[in-house]
């Protein structure tokens, strides 16, 4: 197997980084309408709790998962599939080295 270039395994980082910040900030709004909402008065403390321990045990897990180093590359190349990542914000060389995989989610998932 062809070997990675290392400003290819950096690039892919920081575009694992990004995708996975853009995902959880989506993921973490239902949760800050709940911390409005007890602020407001119009929810408990235990339901603010309820809220934290139900999104760790779901979409803060699954993200995790998703976003694990082992899972990197099809981790970007179905950011980028499914219009999470710009296709205009990856290097080339990333581009060219995902190609296949990002046809595959392509053809499988709706884009963002």
């Amino acid at each position: 197997m062809k070997e990675v270039p290392k400003r290819v395994k950096r690039a892919l980082r920081e575009l694992a980084a990004e995708a996975h910040e853009l995902e959880l900030r989506s993921a973490l709004l239902p949760l800050a309408e709940v911390f409005e909402a007890w602020k407001l008065g119009k929810v408990s403390g235990d339901a603010v709790v309820e809220a934290i321990h139900a999104f760790h045990q779901g979409p803060a897990r699954e993200l995790y998962t998703k976003y694990e180093r082992r899972y990197i590359y099809t981790s970007v190349a179905r950011a980028i599939a499914t219009g999470i990542l710009s296709r205009e914000k990856v290097p080339p060389d990333v581009l060219a080295h995902l190609a296949r995989t990002i046809e595959v989610f392509a053809d499988q998932e709706p884009q963002v």
